[in-house]
């Protein structure tokens, strides 16, 4: 498939992109809506897989994980997060459950980056059960993983409150106490990552959605918010970002609803190039119909 602009796909509705540099290659993962038109509702059981070496060319791979690998989730393919660690690839998933009122957190593992996945522990990462100061349904919506530099691996996810823990050395389990970490306008579609010496955790602010930002010098906070990154995108209520540096430029993915027939229920994801200030914060992203033009390496002046 030809990217010739935004959105990257017209074939299928996609939503929440979480995108992976892996063996120079990017690999975007991103849900499904299946809603028809005409209905008000989300309707996702699946995610999709796609890879690129320049972001214009891109393959779609066969179905990677859909809601019902997880036998004890009752369905709902929403935002996630695939990660590379240790030899594997995590995907953290938000779904429902089938036992425990609310959404849960769902991981995955492959071999590949393109799987097919599989239940990496045969129950939900993070159930309601284990946030009892919150009763919002909602609250586990979103993970987004960061691999800090000394190996430790850290999830971010919610809705309408941030969350934030420790991952255990073998991903498979939290590892001590869920914190909380407060943030003006905090919806969901938490993604955090790290360019030089800065992390990074953008999210949803406010409803309908624009995307905002707080930065830290720690993954462990304080995390210092600096504004809106990105302005309402077009007809669609949410949004989701995923940041990533890739052949020396940075790019933003993000979904819509300009597809025909698109909306809240059936979203579009596109990608435009991301700037940054010389101190670190980042210039707001302008959302472009031509998109990007290929992903080259950036040549270096001998």
């Amino acid at each position: 498939m030809i990217n010739t602009g935004n959105p990257l796909f017209s074939h299928k509705f996609t939503a929440d992109p979480t995108v992976l540099l892996y063996d120079q290659k990017i690999y975007l993962y991103t849900g499904r809506d299946e809603a028809p038109p005409g209905t008000q509702d989300y309707i996702m059981r699946s995610w999709l897989c796609f890879s690129s070496a320049d972001l214009i060319t891109w393959e779609e791979h066969p179905m990677p994980l859909q809601a019902s690998d997880f036998s004890w989730a009752s369905g709902d393919a929403f935002a996630s997060c695939v990660i590379f660690n240790k030899q594997h690839f995590y995907w953290f998933a938000a779904v429902s459950h089938r036992h425990i009122p609310g959404k849960a957190i769902a991981l995955g593992i492959s071999e590949t980056p393109t799987g097919p996945f599989r239940d990496a522990i045969g129950s939900a990462l993070v159930t309601g059960n284990d946030i009892p100061f919150n009763k919002n349904p909602m609250a586990n919506l979103d993970p987004s993983v960061i691999i800090d530099t000394d190996g430790q691996a850290y999830i971010f996810w919610g809705n309408q409150q941030c969350y934030f823990a420790k991952l255990s050395n073998d991903m498979l389990s939290l590892q001590g106490k869920i914190s909380t970490i407060e943030l003006p306008g905090f919806s969901e579609g938490a993604h955090v990552f790290k360019h030089n010496e800065w992390y990074y955790l953008t999210y949803g602010y406010g409803s309908p959605e624009k995307v905002a930002y707080a930065m830290s010098g720690s993954i462990h906070g304080p995390w210092v918010f600096k504004g809106i990154l990105n302005e309402l995108a077009g007809n669609c209520e949410t949004n989701r970002p995923a940041i990533i540096g890739f052949k020396g430029k940075d790019y933003f993915f993000y979904h819509n609803g300009s597809l025909k027939d698109g909306g809240s229920h059936r979203r579009s994801v596109c990608v435009d190039y991301l700037h940054y200030n010389p101190d670190g914060t980042i210039k707001r992203v302008i959302m472009t119909s031509e998109g990007i033009t290929p992903a080259i390496p950036r040549l270096i002046n001998s």
